[in-house]
């Protein structure tokens, strides 16, 4: 009764949204920015015994602007901030990012002067890797949630107004303890 009974066989019909959002979760190509012992386990992510080439990650980019994902795996130091920031801002739109294991999720057992206490407070962080250190399967789980999320994101005006509400301004460290 519909349009799809009229169509000829071979005919795709599908939402530009859904179609553009397929395209973004399968092609994620994360840039490399391991920090501690989580990037141990990011790395063997990587490797053969977890194909991470099924999801179109086969490749970590050394080039921010060659990426759409930033795993942050390890403590953020207070010095390493500003570069953390300086490389996100590198990477070109839709842009994500994945904070691996505890330290950076919330500082983890390091409560000092010296660490960021979450890496949220630098960059806007779409998910959170729980763990010390996170295993490569809860990488993955991580990630295919990520895609879920990917795949439920408005494109154009809906999405302009959300990334304009999640602005993070970074502090330099020189001003916050200035006191």
């Amino acid at each position: 009764m519909g349009l799809e009974e009229k169509l000829p066989d071979g005919i795709l019909l599908a939402n530009v949204e859904k179609l553009v959002n397929w395209t973004r979760k399968s092609s994620l190509w994360p840039v490399t920015f391991g920090l501690a012992c989580c990037a141990i386990e990011m790395m063997t992510f990587g490797a053969p015994r977890y194909d991470s080439a099924r999801f179109g990650m086969e490749v970590f980019r050394a080039s921010p602007r060659q990426a759409d994902l930033m795993i942050v795996a390890g403590r953020l130091s207070q010095k390493m901030a500003p570069v953390l920031r300086q490389i996100y801002d590198q990477m070109p739109e839709p842009r994500w990012v994945l904070a691996m294991g505890v330290c950076a999720s919330s500082g983890g057992m390091f409560n000092n002067y010296s660490i960021v206490q979450g890496v949220d407070h630098v960059v806007p962080v779409d998910m959170y890797l729980p763990g010390c250190p996170p295993r490569p399967e809860m990488l993955i789980d991580a990630i295919l949630k990520l895609h879920h999320k990917i795949m439920n994101e408005p494109l154009g005006p809906k999405r302009a107004k959300r990334l304009e509400d999640e602005k993070v301004e970074l502090v330099p460290s020189t001003a916050r303890f200035a006191k």
